[in-house]
């Protein structure tokens, strides 16, 4: 049975007289609803779960984007849910610019794409590494529990 994903909170859009951005993968601006729940997802890079990295840009891309996926489905969501990205590239050129849209079109399966903020870097935390994904996404607030099911929080570990 498919998981069922609150809906998102917040629009997109692409306001006239700024160039229409989705051919490079992102939105110009996103709006918030009233109340929208926030997850912060710190950044993600290409590495699988034993730390391996591919030396293949386009394989750390997919796979920084798999990660990404893996920490909103923690929280119950998805891709759709992410209103913010924040990209750093190493060594950035056009045909890694050209690469991360392919692997984000997959991800995004033609949906309109989230604001986004790419910034190339010289090197990041880790040896080999060429990229990585911070997110922030935003869903619709969770119903308040009525007073008989109230529960002491859990923590997260």
């Amino acid at each position: 049975m498919p998981q069922s994903h609150p809906a998102p909170a917040f629009q997109l859009s692409n306001p006239p007289g700024l160039y229409d951005p989705s051919v490079n993968g992102y939105s110009h601006v996103a709006e918030l609803e009233p109340g929208a729940r926030l997850l912060f997802i710190a950044g993600q890079g290409g590495e699988d779960t034993e730390g391996r990295l591919s030396s293949a840009f386009a394989a750390q891309a997919r796979q920084a984007l798999a990660n990404l996926r893996t920490a909103l489905q923690s929280k119950g969501t998805d891709v759709q849910h992410v209103v913010k990205l924040t990209l750093l590239i190493v060594d950035h050129d056009e045909v890694k610019l050209r690469i991360w849209v392919d692997e984000l079109d997959q991800a995004w399966r033609g949906a309109m794409k989230p604001v986004c903020t790419l910034i190339p870097v010289p090197r990041l935390a880790l040896v080999g590494m060429q990229i990585e994904i911070e997110a922030v996404a935003a869903v619709s607030p969770v119903a308040s529990p009525t007073p008989g099911d109230a529960r002491p929080a859990e923590v997260d570990r």
